[in-house]
């Protein structure tokens, strides 16, 4: 996928609503599509958070790693899913692990190039705190009802 494809595709994406055309361009800038095989992980906990990812088409679990035994799966993301916040918050660790269910596209937005642009461009950073912050409270209510589901039985 090309640069002008990104940018297209991140334009078109509503969790990017209201940002306007050169917000859109800058992250753009810092994108590049890849491609995970299924049960390629994308990111594990407790490691360096240096990106975030966008799921264009595929399937991607979001968990919570097992001491022993298979992990929690606390979300499953496709089309259009937005993963990973900790790019933004110190100290930059992942808090959950994150693989491909299904052979997925994946656009890859590099944090700390973007952390960097939020830095000199205020209006940038704000807008990526308000969606994030959204993002954050979404996963945090899934682990809570994923934990509440768990240890009732359900």
């Amino acid at each position: 996928m090309s640069e002008p494809s990104i940018r297209t595709y991140l334009g078109q994406l509503q969790f990017f609503s209201g940002l306007t055309s050169a917000q859109v361009d800058q992250l753009a800038a810092f994108a590049q599509a890849t491609r995970y095989n299924a049960q390629q992980r994308v990111f594990k906990s407790d490691t360096d958070a240096d990106a975030f990812y966008i799921v264009r088409d595929g399937k991607v679990g979001v968990e919570i790693p097992a001491v022993a035994g298979e992990p929690l799966r606390i979300q499953t993301l496709g089309n259009g899913g937005v993963l990973g916040w900790s790019w933004l918050i110190p100290p930059y660790r992942w808090l959950f692990d994150a693989r491909a269910l299904v052979p997925s596209d994946i656009i890859v937005i590099d944090g700390a190039r973007l952390r960097a642009q939020c830095e000199a461009d205020n209006a940038l950073g704000y807008q990526m705190i308000k969606r994030f912050a959204v993002l954050m409270a979404e996963r945090l209510n899934a682990s809570r009802v994923t934990a509440i589901k768990q240890y009732s039985g359900d």
